[in-house]
């Protein structure tokens, strides 16, 4: 006999009390520790309103969104707000926003993304086959599927087993697993950029696909603890 759903619903509420999470102020950066369970906080710096809710979008969307919490853009949706920012995103449907995710983003898309996107940590995942329109800034970015269009990193870029990526590419290393392919120029080094701005006395590689198991690092990087 299982349970029902309204009970299931009882015990992620409880844990979700049990838990505290640590959030940022959009205005003021002003860290503060609040229940799993809020919806919504104060900054007790500057007293602006922090927004804690999940977002799940299943049909058009213009509002813009800010919040700590997670949005969701399920097969359905159609997010064409000015500006999205969010802890952690999950794209399956059509994105036409700005979107900024201080957190993961997981894009799960097939289809061309118009908008900006930048975040802690992307991953492009098996089904996706995505075509970014505008630079696309992270931390690092893992691409298991389809992607093409120019990335800065400022860590990593891995592409995995049966993944594929196209376009310019910036950042601190670089890794092809064996299976997968890369096609593009190429520029090791620092990747703390400005917009529109290259590396100094940098040349990008020629264009090259990989399809083998390859490793690209910085000149020195940082010894493994």
């Amino acid at each position: 006999m299982s349970a029902s759903p309204s009970i299931f619903q009882k015990f992620d509420d409880f844990w979700k009390r049990q838990r505290s999470l640590e959030v940022e102020c959009f205005e003021c950066k002003r860290k503060q520790q609040v229940s799993g369970a809020a919806t919504s906080t104060i900054c007790p710096s500057c007293s602006a309103h922090i927004d804690l809710r999940d977002y799940k979008i299943s049909s058009g969307f213009s509002r813009s969104i800010r919040t700590c919490g997670k949005v969701h853009l399920t097969a359905r949706g159609d997010l064409g707000s000015s500006s999205v920012i969010c802890k952690q995103a999950l794209i399956e449907g059509r994105l036409r926003a700005n979107l900024h995710c201080f957190g993961t983003a997981t894009i799960n898309y097939a289809g061309r993304i118009p908008g900006r996107i930048s975040a802690g940590h992307i991953v492009v995942d098996r089904k996706a086959d995505v075509h970014c329109f505008r630079r696309v800034r992270a931390g690092s970015i893992e691409i298991k599927g389809k992607m093409s269009g120019e990335i800065v990193v400022e860590t990593i870029v891995t592409v995995r087993k049966k993944g594929s990526l196209e376009g310019n590419v910036t950042a601190k290393a670089f890794i092809v697993e064996k299976g997968g392919m890369f096609s593009g120029q190429l520029i090791i080094g620092q990747a703390g950029l400005t917009q529109g701005e290259l590396l100094p006395d940098q040349k990008p590689t020629g264009a090259s696909k990989m399809e083998d198991d390859v490793t690209v690092i910085a000149p020195q990087p940082a010894p493994a603890t």
